[in-house]
């Protein structure tokens, strides 16, 4: 059986699910938490990554939370987004979608004016530095005190820095349903957003149905539990929505057992659109090369699998027409000189 990896590392990626706080590598957390002191998270490596042990979902929401504390300044943020264009580019991602709690910023010191700034001051950053492009996702963080929730969805409503293309839903989903937020996510419909909604990760079908019926999502965070119900796989098929699979993430939060029972295999046999992204790489010590090998290694996916992957990553992300044809060109490419 040959090397796989040559032609993962050649294939032109995106990376439709990466949340900003949780993209920091281990090294930018230290330099946070020793900045922070009072934050009383880890300030030595061996600790820190006992730290990132995940007992399971709601736990490590209460990590995201601790480290989230730490972001406070403009500083802060703009340290963020160059560290993840520089790990995203060396898995040859050239463009990213970034989840952006603004109201858990904006909790803080931070003014959205601020917040803005600097969100595209990095952009433009990681794009003259890494060729990495990137637009921006607010996400709703259920589970954490509504005011963030108001903060969230005012930011991406009123403010809009350059590159914000979504409104989103991510946190909790056990005692937090979907259909709770219809309000918020009619509002982006009016605006003009995208509408981009984790569902189905720790739950069954009947919340990505909430989230496609009652949100009117277009695509769908993690989708596990999808897997479940051939009528929803079906539907998701035929309407060509794009789910985001994080198969590391899922491993970490114990969301599923072990990677072996990863449903990715059972979308992609269904014909669903199924793109693979990190979620939140320096949490759970992953990055996007290394989800592909993962996925092709367990399920023995080819060459042609993995460049649909990619593709469906393109297809299904906002981007600009022009960057999207150059990528799909871009991928057919690798193909062809991979064979």
């Amino acid at each position: 059986m040959s090397d796989i990896s040559p032609f993962i590392t050649a294939l032109p990626k995106t990376e439709l699910h990466l949340h900003l706080v949780g993209s920091a590598s281990p090294e930018t957390v230290l330099e946070l938490s020793r900045s922070h002191p009072e934050a009383g998270l880890p300030t030595e490596l061996d600790t820190l990554v006992e730290f990132y042990t995940f007992r399971d979902f709601p736990h490590f929401i209460e990590i995201y939370k601790q480290v989230d504390s730490m972001v406070r300044t403009a500083q802060d943020v703009h340290t963020l987004i160059i560290g993840l264009a520089r790990d995203a580019a060396a898995s040859n991602v050239r463009y990213a979608e970034v989840t952006v709690t603004a109201g858990a910023n904006l909790d803080k010191e931070m003014s959205s004016a601020d917040l803005a700034a600097a969100l595209e001051s990095s952009r433009a950053a990681a794009l003259a530095e890494f060729g990495v492009a990137l637009n921006w996702i607010y996400d709703i963080p259920a589970g954490l005190p509504d005011q963030m929730r108001v903060d969230t969805v005012d930011f991406a409503l009123t403010r809009r820095p350059l590159g914000s293309v979504a409104l989103g839903l991510a946190g909790l989903e056990v005692g937090f349903r979907r259909r709770d937020y219809v309000a918020d996510f009619d509002k982006a419909v009016e605006a003009g957003l995208h509408r981009v909604v984790h569902a189905g990760e720790t739950t069954g079908p009947e919340e990505v149905w909430d989230a496609i019926r009652i949100l009117h999502a277009e695509r769908i965070g993690h989708g596990v539990g999808a897997a479940r119900d051939p009528e929803l796989l079906a539907y998701l098929r035929d309407n060509n929505i794009t789910v985001e699979m994080c198969p590391t993430s899922n491993i970490c939060t114990r969301a599923v057992d072990t990677i072996a029972d990863h449903p990715l295999p059972t979308l992609i046999e269904h014909g669903v659109p199924v793109t693979l992204s990190t979620d939140d790489p320096g949490m759970f010590n992953t990055y996007l090369n290394k989800e592909y090998q993962l996925v092709a290694d367990t399920f023995g996916l080819t060459n042609a699998q993995l460049a649909e992957l990619a593709r469906a990553g393109v297809r299904g992300a906002y981007c600009d027409e022009t960057l999207r044809a150059e990528l799909l060109s871009d991928i057919d490419k690798v193909v062809a000189e991979f064979g």
